[in-house]
């Protein structure tokens, strides 16, 4: 669906043939499709459409200098405007030549070239993806092929400072500068989001990379069905919880001598564990047999 916006009714310069009705206004579409304040840029493909003078429309494509050549005008400088600014523009020129009085137009995006987003870490399909429209975080994962196991229950979200983005919401996402740079970056908790907290669904701009942060992970051995590492998906962790990712405790297992090796400042620690003890990224949890 193409989003538009239209401008009063047309009237031609030559004042012939009786006034034709305004056709209705257009419907704005559903979210992930352009809205009136979508900028404009090289490579994207425009519909122009033209309700009284239908041989005026058709596909223009921006050139890299932000301008397109459109009949009667010639060229047209566009560069860093909305759709609703492209109206105008068109609108303006339209007038001041004297082809139209009012000029009723619409201009829609058909194709998203110039807009790009980034995905990459522990999602199926990283890479870059074309932005269309208001376009948020759940959209963008989606495109990826969604999160993988892997995943921790973050992502983090690096935005241009320079390209005057506002990131919607922040009651959630916390905003921070790097120090000395012109990125900014906001901090998502996946978990949240899953859970729908529509506060975590960020609003993306133009030039956005989203780095999907991979889950450190705990380590099972001993009497448990499947021993191994697993990734910590969410914060506090216990010992149970880690022992269910690992399938439970084997019938040999000895649930009341259960040992965490973890490593504080390079010294290895061996601390007698309860089931309702909380485990750190990179801890070893060894579950004994049982003596009889």
């Amino acid at each position: 669906m193409l989003v538009a916006l239209t401008l009063g009714a047309t009237a031609p310069a030559s004042g012939q043939g009786p006034p034709q009705a305004a056709p209705p206004t257009p419907v704005a579409p559903p979210g992930g499709q352009p809205g009136a304040n979508y900028v404009v840029g090289p490579q994207d493909v425009l519909v122009i459409t033209f309700y009284d003078q239908p041989e005026l429309t058709g596909k223009f494509t921006v050139e890299t200098d932000g301008s397109f050549t459109f009949p009667l005008i010639g060229r047209v400088n566009i560069g860093g405007m909305t759709l609703r600014g492209v109206e105008a523009e068109l609108r303006r020129e339209l007038v001041n030549r004297g082809f139209f009085r009012d000029p009723q137009l619409l201009v829609a995006v058909e194709s998203y070239r110039s807009q790009r987003i980034y995905i990459v870490g522990e999602v199926r399909t990283p890479g870059a993806y074309p932005l269309s429209g208001d376009m948020r975080l759940v959209e963008a994962l989606a495109l990826a092929g969604s999160t993988l196991p892997t995943a921790s229950g973050e992502a983090v979200i690096v935005h241009q400072s320079d390209q005057s983005l506002v990131l919607q919401p922040t009651s959630a996402a916390v905003a921070e500068s790097r120090d000395g740079g012109s990125d900014n970056v906001v901090r998502v908790d996946l978990r949240e989001l899953e859970n729908g907290d529509l506060t975590q669904n960020v609003q993306l701009r133009s030039g956005d990379t989203i780095f999907v942060l991979r889950a450190e992970s705990v380590y099972v051995f001993g009497q448990v069905r499947n021993p191994g590492a697993y990734p910590l998906r969410q914060k506090n962790t216990t010992v149970l919880q880690a022992l269910s990712l690992a399938g439970g405790v084997s019938d040999r297992g000895a649930t009341g001598r259960i040992q965490i090796i973890r490593i504080v400042d390079g010294k290895k620690q061996e601390i007698d564990a309860d089931l309702t003890d909380f485990v750190l990224p990179r801890d070893t949890i060894i579950v004994p047999e049982r003596f009889f």
